[in-house]
């Protein structure tokens, strides 16, 4: 009867699986009822999503005190129609906007308004500048996106197989698949190791040094388990890096010579800038998970396991905040599905690499080790192509600053002349 049953277990394995990353990814919306700290409160999700492995420690501790197997996961299958519940209670009355999409109305009554001329007219002057920059840029800005083609859509109205066609797309494609791959097979491969790092596959081995492994790989299977809380605790972190200077770019509400605050830094360069952080960070501490990984020490295995579990809670989280930065708000969900996708089918290649450990390495995962260490120092090449687009988008910026303030000046010019030359525009003073 069991070996019948047997195969459900690959069915059980894929729905709790897919169960999970649905949760996530429909989860992924609460950040943005956040502001600027969005990107904290995402990783903060993802990170709770990271260390829910920790159960499984727990599970098996329960196991091991003579609890059945079949109490627990009927227990476990309870507890999990709690969220039906949570769907329920929680169901959203609308869909959250992200910061960037949310736009305000501001009405302004004027009744009653009674000035001197002489104080009326220079006021008219001042209020007909301030209109005339703003319209000014605005003009400038619709005719250089004019003058650039189609990548001057709207985002809003961004096709989508634009989103998937771009570089950055597909530099994420290739970072997330290298990384995924990285992780899951030390997941998978990871008893092994440990058993070669005390046995070095030697087939006399004495029946102690046998048993002396197995309660190694048991102990350190059980920290490494008990380590997947720290994806909880250390993806603030990553979420902290890709928030940072982001209130910077918003618009100061104070008036200094009746006008408003422009905004100190321009909010998709800040958030470029954040993203290539957050990745170079990230895949130097997974340049630094394939070292230690490279060296015959047991206990050094323990840096392994925190680094290992660190970028497993960051990398997500950066790629959800590169594609909130780059990408519409409407095309996010796909897009991070589709990288999901494609991530997953690339890290089928752990099997095969399972098995040429154990066959032609004979158990010695040194030289795997060493290539996808080598593959890993893939995943610098995508910050590196962001700061280039990075620098693109700034000189962008400031050829649109120096147009707009040339057409500032002619306006000025103009407006200095007194209101026969705002008649002589078609404005009428009393009509301002």
């Amino acid at each position: 009867m069991k070996q019948i049953l047997s195969p459900l277990i690959f069915i059980a394995v894929s729905f709790n699986g897919f169960g999970g990353i649905c949760l996530t990814f429909t989860s992924l919306t609460l950040p943005n009822m956040f502001g600027n700290v969005r990107s904290t409160i995402l990783s903060l999700m993802i990170g709770s999503y990271a260390s829910s492995a920790v159960t499984f420690p727990g599970v098996k501790l329960i196991y091991d005190l003579g609890v059945s197997f079949h109490l627990i996961f009927w227990v476990w299958a309870g507890l999990a129609c709690l969220v039906f519940l949570n769907c329920l209670v929680n169901w959203p009355v609308e869909p959250f906007p992200a910061p960037e999409d949310i736009s305000y109305t501001k009405k302004v009554k004027l009744s009653g308004v009674a000035m001197d001329h002489k104080v009326t007219g220079d006021r008219c002057y001042n209020h007909v500048t301030t209109v005339g920059q703003e319209m000014t840029k605005k003009h400038v800005l619709e005719e250089y996106k004019q003058s650039n083609g189609a990548a001057a859509q709207i985002q809003g109205t961004q096709p989508f197989r634009r989103s998937v066609c771009s570089a950055i797309f597909l530099w994420s494609l290739i970072t997330m698949a290298m990384t995924q791959l990285r992780i899951i097979f030390y997941m998978g491969a990871m008893n092994k190791m440990l058993e070669f790092l005390v046995t070095h596959a030697d087939p006399s081995a004495p029946e102690e040094l046998v048993k002396e492994a197995e309660e190694q790989v048991s102990f350190y299977s059980s920290i490494f388990g008990t380590m997947q809380l720290l994806c909880l605790l250390t993806s603030p972190l990553i979420g902290y890096i890709m928030d940072w200077k982001m209130k910077e770019c918003e618009e100061d509400n104070s008036l200094v010579d009746r006008e408003k605050r422009p905004p100190e830094r321009d909010r998709k360069i800040q958030k470029l800038t954040n993203a290539i952080r957050a990745f170079f960070f990230t895949n130097f501490l997974l340049v630094l998970f394939g070292i230690t990984c490279l060296i015959d020490n047991l206990p050094l295995q323990l840096v392994s396991f925190v680094l290992h579990t660190v970028v497993r809670g960051f990398i997500h989280s950066c790629c959800g905040g590169l594609y909130a930065a780059v990408y519409p708000s409407n095309h996010f969900g796909t897009l991070t599905g589709l990288q999901s996708l494609m991530s997953a089918l690339f890290a089928l290649l752990q099997q095969p690499l399972f098995v040429c450990m154990l066959g032609p390495f004979r158990g010695d995962p040194y030289w795997i080790n060493f290539g996808l260490l080598i593959f890993s120092l893939a995943g610098f090449l995508l910050p590196g192509y962001l700061f280039y687009h990075c620098r693109q988008l700034i000189k962008q910026k400031k050829v649109l600053d120096q147009a707009a303030t040339g057409q500032s000046a002619v306006v000025l010019n103009q407006s200095a002349n007194g209101p026969e030359k705002l008649h002589s525009d078609g404005l009428d003073t009393d009509e301002i």
